[in-house]
């Protein structure tokens, strides 16, 4: 038997499957979390997953569009879960497309967790288009930033910041 996780994020489709078959892949999740996770469907079906009797658990902004999941847990719940595999004590930081989350887990359960999910500064598309502006793809940038010298970007916007790395640049 098959036990599938999905999560459909705002930006990308994220897939593990554990068992008989043993299949990672990710996609992007496009414009309709419903087309994504039927095009997950057949990806699986294609790769030789029986959908008839494997275990499938949807997390992420599109898991209600997974209507074949028997589960749908939020993300923060999957993150603790995994997490606790680890450590009954951490911290999990999750940096997404539209939000960046902050879970403590104390003693094997979620103690407390933050969300900025009002503005797009300091998530995933926030790196993305600091990225694009400087000409890197994300891991480029990563592998910069590691060698340079940090500046202070004073501006929490994504727009404005954009506009503090342009005279930067000069």
């Amino acid at each position: 038997m098959d036990y599938i996780g999905i999560d459909i994020g705002s930006t990308a489709a994220k897939v593990a499957v554990l068992g008989e078959h043993n299949i990672k892949f990710v996609m992007p999740t496009g414009w309709s979390s419903k087309e994504t996770a039927e095009a997950i469907r057949n990806q699986l079906i294609n790769s030789g997953v029986d959908m008839q009797t494997c275990r499938v658990v949807s997390t992420g902004y599109g898991r209600s569009a997974v209507t074949y999941a028997q589960k749908k847990l939020t993300e923060i719940t999957c993150h603790a879960a995994g997490a606790m595999q680890f450590s009954k004590d951490c911290t999990v930081i999750d940096v997404g497309g539209q939000d960046t989350k902050v879970i403590c887990v104390e003693n094997g359960s979620v103690f407390d967790f933050l969300m900025n999910d009002k503005c797009s500064a300091g998530t995933g598309k926030f790196i993305e288009v600091m990225a694009n502006r400087l000409g890197y793809d994300i891991d480029e940038l990563f592998e910069h930033a590691a060698l340079g010298i940090p500046l202070a970007i004073s501006s929490l916007c994504t727009v404005f910041a954009e506009s503090e790395i342009i005279n930067y640049i000069g």
